[in-house]
């Protein structure tokens, strides 16, 4: 994965995470509005703005892992990250190096591993 390719990733990740703001805000208003005969569509309006959020989340974690860590972890961290379910391994990856690769965050583009 170049730089150019997942700049525009975490562009995506990004608009994706303001989707997912919006249905968070529907579940929080699903608990506002109690049982109501608009309850049942709310739910879906809501899962349905958070779900690409997190399975694509999930999938560039992956991608990022493969794309730039295929040294003598890289084993470890990918059977962690495609057999853990529960997402802790997934969020502890995520601030520990998708976060830090985001453009102005961290290190020189020249500096990261497997660059191509």
């Amino acid at each position: 994965m170049t730089d150019q390719q997942f700049d525009a990733h975490m562009e995506r990740l990004k608009f994706l995470g303001l989707l997912a703001a919006l249905g968070f805000a529907g579940f929080l208003a699903l608990g506002a509005i109690g049982e109501s005969s608009l309850a049942p569509l709310l739910f879906a309006v809501a899962f349905l703005l958070m779900a690409p959020f997190l399975i694509y989340l999930v999938i560039l974690i992956i991608w990022h892992w493969k794309a730039r860590y295929r040294g003598t972890h890289s084993d470890l961290w990918g059977a962690f990250l495609i057999i853990e379910t529960s997402g802790l391994t997934k969020l502890v990856y995520t601030f520990r190096h998708l976060i830090p690769d985001t453009p102005n965050r961290s290190v020189s583009a020249s500096s990261r591993p497997n660059d191509r």
